[in-house]
């Protein structure tokens, strides 16, 4: 087998994928001769944490670091990721991941704050909180896969489930605005649309984050049948993968924002009282 083979690794590694471990093998040694004492680990969270990972997901990354990432470290750091998804085979082009400051990953006080970032397909890197949230911190202290370092135990704070449901009715009141960038009439976007409502519905039940697919298999069993076809729509369509040139199943798109509406009214009726 190839290193730019994508398919399963026979040999057990980090993930079920011998180029894509190449591929984190090579960040890995590569940002910690760039951070030097200011490395501390690198960890996987995200699909390839929390499960069902397959060639269709991405793969989410963290790196903490000690202090503040000094200009050259920045520079160094930039030009490592405008490289790697030059590499040939399918996983170089796959990463997403931030390098977060050890100390604002550790608790909920440090949310909100800027972390060095490289979004899922991009070269180009970027200041940004995406990776700042309470379900990350949930994601790689409960199902971490480290790649080097310590245990993510030492390094985030437990995120209870009271934190994270009330991320999720956050998450469902502002799903609309938040997720403006998303085209509905494109058949990638509407399937995301729909496993990320059945997201925030399984940790709202659970206080937990699972993978998309398990979210999905959940709500199947779980909500209304009005529901039952749009969820399996989703699920079966998997397979088609980044079809970004595709439009969705016809009715698709008027049940999805339906769903939204009926995620946003089920979230708001869980609001706690005072």
């Amino acid at each position: 087998m190839s290193d730019n083979d994508p398919r399963p690794d026979p040999h057990p590694g980090p993930t079920p994928f011998a180029e894509l471990n190449e591929v984190l093998r090579e960040l890995t040694e590569r940002a910690a001769r760039i951070l030097g004492d200011n490395f501390v680990g690198a960890y996987l969270q995200g699909s390839f944490a929390v499960g069902d990972a397959d060639l269709h997901s991405d793969c989410d990354f963290l790196i903490p670091v000690r202090g503040p990432v000094t200009p050259d470290q920045e520079a160094a750091l930039r030009a490592l990721h405008d490289e790697i998804p030059t590499h040939p085979g399918h996983w170089p082009r796959h990463l997403e991941g931030s390098y977060p400051d050890s100390t604002a990953l550790r608790g909920l006080e440090g949310l909100g704050r800027p972390w060095l970032f490289v979004d899922h397909g991009s070269r180009t890197m970027e200041w940004s909180t995406h990776c700042n949230t309470e379900v990350v911190r949930w994601s790689l202290r409960e199902r971490g896969v480290t790649l080097t370092g310590p245990d993510p135990r030492e390094l985030v704070d437990p995120v209870g489930p009271d934190v994270l449901r009330a991320r999720m009715r956050a998450y469902a009141r502002d799903f609309s605005a938040d997720h403006a960038w998303l085209d509905y009439d494109v058949a990638w976007s509407q399937r995301y649309a729909v496993t990320g409502l059945c997201r925030i519905l399984h940790t709202l039940e659970t206080g937990r984050v699972t993978s998309k697919r398990a979210a999905l298999l959940w709500a199947a069993d779980h909500l209304d049948r009005q529901w039952s076809g749009l969820i399996r729509q989703s699920l079966d369509d998997r397979r088609r993968g980044l079809d970004f040139d595709d439009p969705p199943r016809p009715g698709s798109v008027e049940r999805t924002a339906a769903f939204a509406e009926y995620v946003r009214a089920t979230a708001g009726a869980t609001q706690e009282a005072p």
